[in-house]
């Protein structure tokens, strides 16, 4: 696992020293910065004076994190508190928020462009003690004047399956033939939409509503396919061109990433003029209550599946790799990476500093932080943190571990931390919902898609 997670850790640094170098162009901002790392200000500050106030972007553990602050604050006096912003509104709640007085101490950025972004506020943590406990310094948002964002977590995410309804499915007569008798003999993208399809066919004999649950690709909930999915082919392309980062994109492995686009609309719960409808809970929920067979989600879903009224038993999960007909993809692992960098606001005291700086460090040592990560994070990259509770509590991490583990596949690296910008995200979920709807031909959404990833680039740059 260990020798994986590293060549993550070890992407997204890369991809992290390609973008930052770029510097800033307000010189009084970058100015204050150095004399923040020179004198250490958090440091010099009262933990127990201070307070911590955390601006979470994950709302399917936004009731989780409630109750941690709660018991943080019980367990240390620390005032502590927790916001959640909505489904995609992570970026604009964040502006809104640091133009407050009672701004934000912790805040998370998703890499490289995140960091570009939010600079002029992300403190110099290298001389923190939760820094300290990184096992893998490698794997921060760094430049070379210090260290801005400390990954959270190690998130692995694929196809969610339930391998009773494939069982079901496999023992039906008259099935199609697929070239596989059960659900560990799909291991390309040629397979799974044979076995899907037909799956689909037979759907009122498997008692389900679709193999896919459905896909939401509306503004709120089409991260999933912006930024997860997204993630195969541009991993694909900088696998091809040996690089880490592109200022412009071939988007070489488009045809790809129609194609399993495409499968999870045709052969999902619903209609494909109905894309846009639903949320990713509604999509879990279909998932956990057995009227869906496969749902791509992570690690983090978990708590969306093992809810009242689900059906699917841990035992019956599976996760499968994402295939979309990448050469090669036999060989094809999970992805696995991380898009939650935390940052300690520069612009707060002294005293809300060192509270917060505290607070990562509680998060990730005491039983109650712990229990907290296990259950709704995953692996932790941090010395002491024991990733076997992890994997106890969430049989996902389970299943994620034994993909890592796994010596006759490769991993696939989160690559989409390079993506231009939240903006980017959100142009191209537009337009591949006009494209589902039928208003937009997927040449233009390729074409759409390159020139805006080019221009946000070269405006990252100037």
């Amino acid at each position: 696992m260990r020798k994986k997670l590293l060549s993550v850790a070890l992407c997204v640094a890369m991809a992290a020293t390609a973008l930052v170098g770029c510097g800033s162009k307000d010189d009084t901002k970058d100015a204050k910065k150095d004399d923040n790392k020179n004198n250490n200000t958090s440091a010099e500050g009262n933990k127990d004076n201070g307070s911590v106030y955390f601006l979470n972007f994950k709302p399917e553990i936004a009731d989780a994190y409630d109750a941690l602050m709660a018991a943080f604050t019980k367990e240390t006096g620390i005032k502590a508190k927790v916001v959640t912003a909505a489904e995609n509104q992570y970026e604009s709640t964040l502006k809104v928020e640091m133009e407050k007085e009672d701004a934000p101490t912790l805040f998370t950025i998703n890499g490289p462009s995140g960091y570009n972004t939010w600079k002029d506020y992300c403190e110099d943590l290298s001389g923190t003690e939760f820094y300290k406990m990184l096992s893998d310094k490698d794997s921060t948002i760094s430049t070379s004047d210090g260290v801005y964002g400390i990954p959270l977590v190690m998130e692995t995410y694929g196809l969610i399956c339930n391998k009773a309804i494939f069982e079901k499915y496999f023992a039906l007569s008259g099935i199609a033939d697929t070239g596989c008798t059960k659900i560990e003999d799909i291991n390309s993208f040629d397979k799974l939409k044979k076995v899907a399809d037909d799956m689909q066919a037979h759907k009122a004999e498997l008692g389900i509503n679709g193999v896919f649950s459905e896909i939401a690709l509306n503004s709120n909930n089409n991260w999933r396919i912006t930024n997860h999915l997204f993630d195969l082919p541009l991993y694909y392309e900088y696998q091809k061109d040996n690089v880490s980062d592109k200022k412009e994109i071939d988007f070489s492995f488009a045809d790809q990433y129609k194609a399993i686009l495409d499968l999870y609309m045709t052969d999902s719960t619903v209609s494909q003029k109905e894309a846009s409808a639903g949320t990713v809970d509604d999509s879990m929920l279909e998932f956990a209550t057995g009227k869906a067979a496969i749902a791509q989600n992570g690690t983090w879903a978990w708590n969306q599946i093992n809810v009242d009224g689900a059906v699917v038993k841990a035992d019956d999960l599976y996760y499968m790799p994402i295939y979309t007909g990448a050469e090669g993809e036999e060989k094809q692992g999970l992805c696995t990476g991380t898009e939650n960098f935390v940052c300690v606001n520069s612009e707060a005291s002294a005293d809300d500093k060192a509270a917060s700086e505290f607070f990562l460090e509680w998060l990730y040592s005491s039983e109650t932080g712990m229990k907290f990560v296990s259950e709704n994070y995953g692996v932790a990259p941090f010395t002491g943190f024991d990733n076997s509770k992890a994997a106890d509590a969430n049989p996902l991490v389970k299943l994620a571990l034994e993909d890592v583990n796994n010596s006759d596949t490769t991993t696939v690296t989160w690559v989409t931390v390079t993506t231009p910008s939240q903006d980017w995200k959100d142009a191209l979920g537009e337009n591949l919902l006009s494209y589902a709807e039928g208003g937009m031909d997927w040449k233009d959404v390729v074409s759409q898609a390159k020139d805006k990833w080019a221009s946000e680039k070269a405006a990252a740059n100037d």
